[in-house]
């Protein structure tokens, strides 16, 4: 009785089994007592058990004597029952550790391609302002070169563009085409000044009184003295001076209220100096001395 209590109050679970098993002894020890009935049924051999309790007596429980649940070996017991168990926290354990390293190796990859990313990036970055700096310099360029085109195209233009700067006016007695001492010193202080000067031209006009081709041969007679003096005694390229021959043509009125043309009276030749400021070797103007200009007289 003890026994079963305590069987009882520690192994509730196994007290039903226990209790059946218990009955059966008990029912097998009340046939033993019965008289044996020899006409019905033979008495079975003491040595050889009935098939049922030899079958029950037979097998060996699979926990001991006591049940499924021996006292005496509850720790291996529990370490049976626990076996899974840590088998599946194992497993899980192995799970968790390849989760673990699945997530490390993607958080290295994901940084490692955003490195990647933001060198590419940075890369491009440093491409783009480059490009940028070098887009701003060929603007920069394409300024001066558009200026330095302008430029040009203003000196091109300007190349034949000619502006009167001095007059001398060169006189000769009346039919003689000799040059008077005067007039020699004038055209050697002219040279002078133009001496290395570039970018100039002369303009020769010849007058005469003479009507007709008579006045007109004279004055290219008086324009080829003045020419010829101007080469030979100091080298004036002949291609730097444009004479022409106007003989008696009137002279056109040179002040502002009067338009009416003055008739040719003596004989002289008008020298223009022209230049081109562009061409010129320094970009000065030979000037001439007040005495070496003057207005043509009549």
């Amino acid at each position: 009785m003890i026994h079963s209590k305590l069987i009882r109050n520690y192994f509730p679970g196994q007290a039903a089994i226990i209790a059946l098993a218990s009955a059966f002894v008990f029912s097998i020890s009340a046939v033993a007592q019965q008289p044996a009935d020899t006409s019905s049924n033979p008495i079975p051999s003491a040595t050889q058990p009935s098939p049922s309790v030899q079958g029950n007596l037979s097998t060996p429980p699979k926990e001991g004597f006591w049940g499924r649940v021996n006292p005496f070996a509850r720790k291996k017991w529990v370490n049976r029952q626990l076996d899974p168990v840590k088998g599946q926290l194992n497993e899980l354990d192995e799970v968790n550790a390849k989760n673990a390293k699945d997530i490390k190796d993607v958080d290295a990859r994901a940084t490692a391609g955003i490195q990647k990313a933001q060198t590419t990036a940075d890369s491009a970055n440093q491409v783009a302002t480059a490009a940028g700096q070098q887009a701003q310099q060929a603007g920069t360029i394409a300024g001066q070169a558009s200026g330095k085109v302008d430029q040009l195209n203003g000196t091109v233009n300007g190349l034949d563009q000619y502006a009167e700067k001095n007059t001398l006016s060169i006189t000769f007695h009346r039919g003689s085409t000799v040059l008077s001492a005067d007039a020699k010193q004038q055209l050697d202080d002219l040279a002078t000044k133009l001496n290395g000067h570039q970018g100039y031209l002369l303009e020769v006009e010849a007058h005469a009184p003479l009507t007709g081709s008579a006045g007109i041969q004279s004055s290219e007679r008086l324009a080829e003295a003045v020419k010829r003096y101007l080469v030979v005694q100091h080298e004036i390229p002949v291609y730097r001076m444009h004479a022409v021959a106007l003989g008696n043509a009137p002279i056109a009125a040179t002040d502002t209220g009067d338009t009416k043309a003055t008739p040719v009276k003596t004989s002289y030749v008008e020298l223009r100096l022209m230049e081109n400021s562009l061409a010129a070797q320094d970009g000065s103007t030979p000037r001439l001395s007040p005495s070496q200009t003057g207005a043509v007289q009549p």
